[in-house]
């Protein structure tokens, strides 16, 4: 029972970081973990998971302020499901690897997600040039 638990709480915990990371630096990490990990090893499935990933980023990206939250936690849910039912059906060597992947994936996103952008842009001009990036960002010009 205490593994059924887990397994739970690692898919519900995946769910929730597929929805924190998009839109951050923490994405295409995120997106080509996830589908790696639900496709195992079929191009042609991985390639459905990345698509999905997109519009689940879509979706995200297209809610209002009054609805993100619901949008937020429906996505999430159903995220946790399909890596719930990846981890229950696979044989037990192969959920180990699964789980293992997916708690790597998890924590590299949560770290990626809150980690501040640091630019630093010592003797550049800046001429017809653009910067972009996404969180904290702290531009220094030496």
């Amino acid at each position: 029972m205490v593994l059924v638990e887990a397994l739970v709480a690692l898919s519900a915990a995946g769910g929730s970081a597929v929805v924190q990371a998009a839109g951050t630096d923490a994405w295409t990490a995120m997106r080509t973990g996830v589908a790696r990990l639900l496709g195992r090893g079929e191009t042609t499935r991985e390639q459905g998971e990345l698509e999905r990933l997109d519009r689940t980023q879509s979706v995200l990206e297209a809610a209002t302020a009054d609805e993100i939250e619901q949008v937020r936690v429906a996505q999430a849910a159903a995220w946790s499901s399909r890596l719930e039912m990846l981890l229950e059906e696979l044989p037990e060597a192969q959920r180990q690897q699964a789980a293992t992947e997916l708690r790597a994936l998890v924590d590299q996103t949560v770290t990626d997600a809150g980690r501040p952008v640091h630019n630093d842009f010592r003797g550049s001009t800046f001429e017809k040039s653009a910067v972009q990036g996404s969180g904290t960002q702290h531009n220094t010009f030496n």
